[in-house]
């Protein structure tokens, strides 16, 4: 086995063409099936172990050079998106979101409508749709899903043509990512939230097998299906687990200390303050690899870090953050900052755990302590 350095190659072109792959692949909340076995392939190509649960979460599994306890690395698959929660008179569609996310990063957005046996193309507008029809009522309408409907590019006039294709209430309708990558390195797409953080996990995994070395203690790498509506995380940590890092994104905003390069390791969300002495391990191996980071407190934000102990778990949490800007809409990150989370990622496998025993010796309780 070869020993750690202080410097690891992240295949970055391996993350780009992983990132963009994952992008093409539609997987809402609930329609996760095609993006769960793009994955598996990807683990099987590398040698890497998983188990895939009923539901298509994905567990990744690297034997550590010690098993007395283990650590998760946990990044979910499924997207925001929407279902079709009427067929309409006039022959549209209207939505209902999964996930949380604002009509107005909808409107505009090109769409497939999957129904059992076809898949549609059209476009999410406005009721008010036309300036040459309805003048200044376009700017005056609501923001709100009730207020915009899809459009198919099919000939339908009323809700019977729409049954007559095979559409349904309940069908799910995936957005089109429109990925552009920069010269320099910026990447806008829907859906980075969170094929990004998936393509810096394989990275990660990628690196370990390249440089063929062992995780310190057991690693599992965990794709999870269900973030989007809160409970990706909650039912598939092994009992040994005793540290959890969840990889998701941090919102750039202003107000907030995110930033699309580096890691921004998040200190606090919606339910409270994350594991301190997770924190600071992860700050300090950031300081000892020389992995440019910032920390943040997000204001509206849950996670799958969060779901693990809401579900019960006795794990130490923490969260790493890929910087980006527009969450939920038109997002942009640099891939500076998904290299980053790939190397932190790496040499965290390899560190010694913060807190490795299963029950609660005082004595050996973690200090601040150390990397």
């Amino acid at each position: 086995m070869s020993l750690p350095t202080r410097r690891v190659q992240i295949d970055t072109d391996y993350l780009r063409s992983r990132l963009l792959e994952m992008l093409a692949i539609p997987s809402p909340t609930g329609f996760t099936d095609e993006i769960s076995r793009y994955v598996c392939g990807e683990l099987d190509k590398l040698d890497v172990p998983y188990q895939l649960t009923r539901r298509g979460t994905i567990i990744a599994y690297l034997e550590g050079r010690r098993h007395h306890c283990g650590r998760a690395v946990v990044n979910h698959l499924d997207t925001i998106g929407a279902t079709v929660s009427a067929l309409k008179s006039n022959g549209r569609l209207a939505l209902k979101p999964v996930g949380t996310w604002s009509s107005r990063f909808a409107e505009g957005g090109r769409v497939t409508v999957f129904s059992r046996k076809h898949a549609f193309r059209g476009q999410v507008l406005p009721l008010l749709a036309s300036g040459h029809a309805f003048n200044e009522r376009v700017d005056t309408l609501p923001v709100g899903w009730p207020q915009v409907e899809v459009r198919l590019n099919e000939r339908v006039e009323n809700g019977q043509d729409l049954r007559d294709l095979g559409i349904d209430t309940g069908d799910f309708v995936a957005f089109d990512p429109d990925p552009e990558v920069a010269d320099n390195g910026y990447i806008s797409a829907r859906h980075l939230d969170n094929k990004a953080g998936a393509s810096a996990l394989l990275s990660c995994l990628k690196a370990i097998r390249d440089n063929a070395v062992s995780p310190a203690i057991d690693f599992h790498a965990i794709f999870t299906i269900t973030e989007e509506v809160g409970t990706g995380a909650s039912a598939s940590l092994a009992e040994h687990i005793s540290e959890f890092v969840g990889i998701d994104i941090g919102p750039v905003a202003p107000g907030q200390n995110a930033r699309e390069t580096g890691v921004t390791l998040c200190a606090q969300d919606t339910s409270g303050p994350f594991d301190y002495h997770m924190l600071q391990k992860l700050k300090g191996l950031c300081r000892k690899y020389q992995i440019g980071y910032q920390t943040d407190v997000f204001r509206y934000y849950y996670s799958d870090a969060n779901s693990a102990i809401t579900a019960g778990h006795d794990v130490r949490n923490a969260l790493i953050t890929f910087g980006t800007d527009a969450t939920h809409g038109y997002e942009r990150t640099h891939f500076d900052s998904l290299e980053s989370i790939a190397k932190l990622l790496y040499f965290y496998s390899l560190s010694k755990p913060v807190y490795p025993l299963l029950g609660g010796d005082s004595r050996r309780f973690p200090h601040l302590s150390a990397v």
